[in-house]
């Protein structure tokens, strides 16, 4: 019995070594962001924004027109609808900004985006979700460019975050696996890059 238990945890580390060693060897094709900078010859970014698509599970980051990289992105449960619950951890759909930046956090740095937007808000007061008052406090939010309320039934703290202590597992898994309370994972070290570079106010669209 002991055997067969010791032989069994074995083969799963085993498997599970396998898994991270692969995505290891997928990772070391990724370049870094000067490097797609100096291959699209491009000095300097501007007008800067983002587009996620959750089907493709990519982060593209925009100089005007052009998509200059793209990165592995996660997220929380998808949901094509647009009644959001915050304790469903989904992640959301539309047009955002990013609202503050926060160097230290429990995974990594987040950039946090004015969720719930005034689109979302409109629409949850549509549906009785929120009241007159709380979307009139969301709207003021983002009339003067800053985090909406935090205790509203729509939730908050949806951002763009790194992976934090389990980043060198996370990042090599060749799979896909959604782990966020509703906001957008990408590595510890994509967050770095995308930290320099996306100042406060820079749109983010997240696509269904």
């Amino acid at each position: 019995m002991i055997r067969s238990i010791l032989y069994f945890v074995a083969s799963v580390l085993f498997f599970f070594t396998g898994i991270i060693i692969y995505g290891i060897i997928l990772n070391t094709r990724e370049v870094s962001l000067q490097e797609c900078m100096d291959e699209k010859s491009i000095s300097t970014l501007a007008n800067v924004r983002v587009v996620i698509d959750k089907n493709k599970y990519r982060l593209h980051l925009y100089s005007d027109t052009l998509i200059v990289k793209s990165y592995k992105a996660v997220f929380g449960r998808i949901n094509s609808s647009s009644d959001y619950n915050y304790g469903e951890m989904i992640t959301p759909s539309g047009k955002f900004k990013i609202c503050k930046k926060i160097e230290k956090y429990k995974y990594h740095k987040m950039m946090l985006l004015n969720y719930p937007n005034e689109n979302i808000a409109a629409d949850a007061l549509r549906r009785r979700k929120i009241t007159t008052e709380q979307y009139n406090q969301i709207s003021l939010s983002q009339k003067s460019d800053k985090c909406p309320p935090s205790f509203t039934p729509l939730g908050s703290d949806i951002g763009i975050h790194g992976i934090g202590e389990y980043n060198f597992i996370f990042k090599n898994l060749p799979f896909v696996f959604n782990w966020t309370n509703g906001s957008v994972a990408v590595s510890n070290e994509d967050i770095d890059e995308l930290f320099g570079v996306l100042p406060i106010n820079t749109e983010v669209i997240i696509k269904q």
